[in-house]
């Protein structure tokens, strides 16, 4: 009886207690599950406040670093830690998007219609307008002002090809004479590009407007600013960068009259060991753009060179190396200081242009560079370092040949007289004459 007694409360104990472990094991189960939703709850809930922060987050950053960059006194470095906001794609073309999917890995910023309305107060202040699109003023939540170019839509292709030229090429650098890129829209009835604001706009409102002036000291300044950003381009990036249209318009002026090499919707990367690359079609500006630009001949980098040169004989003069609106005869400004260098009356070219005696070596400078980068041949033209350090007057400047001696060999002329608002008569010395009308 005792046994028998026994092995009951033994079999009894033994059920209780896997009773009691399978309760456990339940009570485990369910507990661990509502801790796992939990924590799936929680991380979702922090993914989306990352996502409404992020807007910010990358605003403070980008103006940080922009302060220290300025303060500091560091060579320029090439920049591309960018932070990066991706939105949902709705693009169906298939290249565009292959072309933004490569932008993302070099961590530019992507924004939204929705941003950039709220940045512009709705597009309500106009900046200016080009042939690509209309500029607008902005500002970021945290106060920093921005200028939104929102590109037209009208010739689809063209576009979108200066929005790949421009995000491929400024996205990828960071100088402190190259305006700075903050981020772009890419959306099917969108595309813009955000820039940091400039305060005095582009250097051309006060070399043609008689009702602005700045002093040419500043001037010289804005020259070399200019040559040290053309120089990073060329030289200092790990591709190489041909801006194809250097003119005054394309440079900026912050509130301090530092200038910032902008527009880079016809701009192309090519690897630094690359002489010569293709040209599809004209580029640049008439004025302004290298001969070999309208001409079945090799491009190199050069061709920026060459527009450099005549945007300093636009400096030196203070206005348009030919006005076609003015009613008397005119020689054309560069030929002109040409012919003053050459007869050595270099002084008569500072006067004429109102500045000083104290600066006449620098302007016998200036024009010796200009003669040297708009030389007709390619490899006759200094690298963008040897103009910066001749501007510097580091580095010895030699005589220049005459850069423009293919115009008169064909007899082109090189003064114009204007007998009426509808047509000009371009003269040369060898008495040919041709109306444009």
């Amino acid at each position: 009886m005792s046994n028998s007694s026994n092995s009951t409360q033994s079999s009894s104990s033994n059920s209780s207690n896997n009773s009691s472990d399978t309760a456990i094991t339940i009570t485990s189960t369910i507990v661990g599950g509502i801790v796992l939703v939990v924590i799936a709850y929680l991380i979702i809930r922090c993914v989306q406040r990352i996502k409404t922060q992020k807007l910010n987050s990358y605003v403070r950053s980008f103006t940080s670093r922009g302060e220290e960059f300025l303060e500091s006194n560091s060579p320029p470095i090439e920049d591309t830690q960018y932070l990066s906001m991706t939105t949902e794609s709705i693009l169906g073309i298939a290249t565009i998007e292959s072309f933004l999917e490569e932008l993302q890995n070099e961590k530019p910023i992507r924004l939204t219609p929705q941003h950039l309305k709220e940045f512009t107060n709705n597009f309500s202040e106009q900046l200016g307008s080009g042939g690509f699109g209309v500029a607008y003023k902005g500002r970021f939540p945290n106060g920093v002002y921005v200028a939104v170019k929102v590109l037209k839509m009208t010739r689809k292709r063209d576009a979108e090809g200066q929005f790949m030229a421009e995000v491929s090429t400024i996205g990828r650098t960071y100088h402190i004479n190259l305006v700075r890129l903050y981020g772009f829209c890419f959306d099917p009835q969108l595309k813009a590009l955000v820039y940091e604001f400039m305060e005095n706009g582009s250097l051309d409102r006060y070399l043609f407007d008689p009702k602005r002036t700045i002093e040419w000291a500043k001037l010289y300044e804005i020259a070399l600013g200019t040559a040290k950003g053309i120089r990073y381009l060329h030289e200092e990036c790990q591709r190489r960068i041909i801006h194809y249209d250097i003119k005054p318009a394309n440079v900026l002026l912050d509130a301090g009259f530092s200038p910032k090499v902008a527009d880079f919707g016809l701009a192309k990367l090519c690897n630094v060991d690359v002489s010569r690359v293709t040209n599809t079609g004209g580029r640049g500006t008439p004025g302004y753009a290298a001969p070999e630009l309208w001409l079945p001949l090799p491009v190199s980098f050069k061709c920026d060179v060459y527009s450099y040169g005549m945007l300093l004989f636009e400096i030196i003069g203070g206005r348009k190396n030919l006005e076609f609106d003015r009613e008397e005869s005119q020689e054309w400004f560069p030929n002109w200081v040409w012919r003053m260098h050459e007869e050595g009356k270099m002084s008569i070219v500072r006067s004429a242009c109102g500045i000083g005696e104290v600066h006449g070596e620098k302007v016998e400078r200036m024009c010796k560079v200009a003669l040297w980068c708009v030389q007709y041949k390619p490899d006759g033209r200094p690298s963008m370092s040897n103009v910066v350090r001749m501007l510097e007057g580091e580095e010895e400047i030699d005589e220049p040949p005459n850069p423009f001696q293919y115009l008169t060999a064909d007899g082109i002329g090189l003064h114009v007289e204007s007998s009426s608002s509808s047509s000009i008569t371009i003269t040369s010395s060898c008495s040919s004459v041709a109306t444009l009308s």
